[in-house]
């Protein structure tokens, strides 16, 4: 059967993303040293990101937020109104940071563009997100592009319904084992992961265990000779 629509992910598939989110977790970590010990913190913050997630979402936003919400919590809600301060800068450079595609990326778009339909699908704040795509210069090789809450098999199907012929000759690429891969085996679509350096624990996940439908690549541009291979 002939894939005709192929979803990707955007952060640290398309682009890199999570080593800006650790070089902020660093310099949380300094601005709270006198008041936490590095290992605690980060637990901490983990487990309040967590709780977080259905309220705040995904992105740069809810993250600031959390850490905010660290911070007071560590303080007692008396948290100086300079290290708020200091928390919320952090948070504007992240959303400001530039935007730098992985390698490869443009070409293996380019070609792919040629012989499906390309649906950007990917978590997180809505305007951020479409300000990293402008910023790539990779949004005119996409047809559509789907910013979600959460990926799970529904939406997938859903996405693939309305951009293509449906899962079953769809297939989804990105580099997260529990929202870009699983979901979209369920819900009955090809998927390729393509892991980056670094992962988020949250997105950790086991790879399915011979899947008809699962491949895994060293890197996007092997991504257009695995689908053509399926056809």
């Amino acid at each position: 059967m002939r894939i005709t629509t192929v979803g990707l992910d955007a952060d640290d598939t398309l682009w890199h993303n999570e080593g800006i989110f650790r070089l902020t977790q660093d310099r949380f970590v300094a601005l709270m040293a006198h008041l936490a010990d590095p290992q605690d913190l980060m637990a901490k913050l983990r487990d309040v990101e967590k709780r977080n997630l259905r309220l705040y979402g995904y992105g740069v936003k809810g993250f600031t937020l959390s850490m905010i919400e660290t911070a007071m919590e560590l303080t007692g809600n008396e948290a100086p109104s300079r290290l708020i301060a200091e928390i919320l800068a952090a948070g504007r450079e992240m959303l400001t940071h530039p935007v730098e595609p992985l390698p490869g990326v443009e070409q293996a778009l380019a070609d792919l563009a040629q012989d499906y339909r390309l649906v950007l699908i990917t978590k997180g704040d809505l305007l951020h997100q479409e300000q990293k795509l402008a910023a790539s210069g990779l949004g005119e090789l996409f047809v559509a592009v789907e910013i979600v809450s959460e990926k799970d098999a529904g939406t997938y199907e859903r996405v693939f319904a309305r951009h293509g012929a449906g899962a079953a000759r769809a297939a989804m690429c990105g580099n997260s084992m529990r929202s870009d891969i699983l979901p979209a085996l369920e819900a009955g679509a090809y998927a390729a992961y393509v892991p980056y350096e670094l992962v988020w624990e949250h997105e950790v996940a086991d790879a399915p265990e011979n899947h008809p439908r699962f491949t895994e690549l060293s890197s996007l541009a092997e991504l257009p000779a695995w689908l053509r291979a399926l056809t």
